[in-house]
């Protein structure tokens, strides 16, 4: 599932490398043809915004949005287990469930860092790809919601991760996440 990987990329730090590899990532997606139309046209038009932006000006965004919201975090259990001493055990058996599947990641990220997950995803059959992308949909969804919010072309990300995993939400899980803060990263008081 060469479209997780296109997914993965399009969700890390813009760079002259993500800029250039843009016309090569919309060939994937297009080819391999498992997104809606609905979503498809959003993942492109992801892509056309990031690459149409003075990469500096794609940084900064990209930084108050992932970096500066923790509401936003690209890490999985941040929003599963916050700062909670499950979340040690989980980035464990996330390791081992890496290990066991051949996947050794070739960078220093935490390995609940989506990217890292959507890029061991596709390295996975279809089906059990789709599986493991279902099991924090509820998380992808939540994330979807508060980039909506906010008018941010990422959120194309997550609405096809959702709709790609066709998993049965956990609405008590979701509702929780709701419930959370979201403050925006300007925002001096929930600073």
């Amino acid at each position: 599932m060469k479209t997780l990987k296109v997914l993965s990329a399009l969700l890390t730090y813009p760079s002259d490398e993500l800029v250039a590899a843009a016309p090569e990532l919309k060939a994937v997606v297009k080819k391999e043809a498992i997104l809606s139309r609905r979503d498809l046209a959003a993942v492109l038009a992801l892509s056309d915004d990031i690459t149409g932006r003075d990469l500096f000006d794609a940084q900064e965004r990209y930084i108050l949005l992932f970096d500066r919201t923790r509401s936003l975090s690209l890490h999985i259990f941040e929003h599963v287990h916050g700062e909670s001493r499950d979340r040690g055990q989980a980035m464990v058996d996330l390791i081992k469930l890496y290990e066991d599947g051949g996947y050794t990641p070739t960078t220093s990220e935490l390995p609940d860092f989506l990217p890292l997950f959507l890029e061991y995803a596709a390295t996975l059959k279809p089906r059990e790809a789709i599986d493991l992308v279902g099991q924090p949909g509820h998380v992808f969804a939540a994330l979807k919601e508060r980039l909506v919010k906010r008018d941010s072309p990422y959120a194309a990300v997550f609405a096809a991760l959702v709709s790609l995993s066709k998993a049965k939400l956990d609405e008590a899980a979701l509702a929780a996440l709701r419930a959370e803060p979201d403050p925006e990263p300007d925002d001096l008081e929930a600073l």
